[in-house]
């Protein structure tokens, strides 16, 4: 049995944003309960050298977006990278669900063997077949900053659980 690439792809990004949202929900009422300023959370890193809660959403989105946006051959939106609120990343989180949503599955057949090439023209340029790509690289990268995400609002006190990392599937 084969599963399409389409399959592999946005459903797993549409169920983890969904996740992530709810996530951030509970994040926002948390901050208001425990009368903490919001922006001690969007700020909020685990270690000073890696990036902030608001980035880790702005990355997740960027990757769902940008891998499903490649495999279907389509053009990818660009984001400003200006949020700011738990608004306003709901706002990227709904814009990006909008998007790979719109794709058409269709023009995810034979993207696992798709030409993708990331950072092209530049030093770190690198090639890889479309299976590759979105296996070993778009979702261990989406995976890691919705993970990070977690883990930041988590060790902040925000009461989650796996079951709120998972989503509904």
């Amino acid at each position: 049995m084969t599963i399409s690439m389409y399959a592999a792809s946005v459903p797993v990004f549409t169920q983890m944003l969904d996740s992530l949202s709810e996530v951030l929900k509970k994040a926002e009422e948390h901050a208001t309960e425990k009368n903490i300023a919001p922006e001690i959370l969007l700020q909020a890193r685990l270690f000073p050298d890696m990036f902030a809660l608001i980035r880790q959403v702005q990355i997740a989105a960027d990757f769902a977006k940008g891998v499903a946006g490649r495999l279907a051959e389509n053009e990818l939106p660009a984001y400003e990278d200006n949020e700011q609120t738990f608004a306003d990343l709901q706002t990227r989180i709904a814009k990006t669900k909008a998007f790979i949503s719109s794709l058409d599955a269709a023009k995810f057949a034979g993207s696992e063997e798709r030409e993708i090439i990331l950072r092209p023209g530049t030093p770190k340029e690198k090639k890889l077949n479309g299976q590759t790509y979105l296996l070993q690289y778009g979702l261990p990268q989406f995976f890691f900053h919705v993970t990070t995400t977690y883990a930041i609002l988590r060790h902040n006190g925000v009461v989650l659980g796996k079951k709120d990392f998972m989503g509904a599937y």
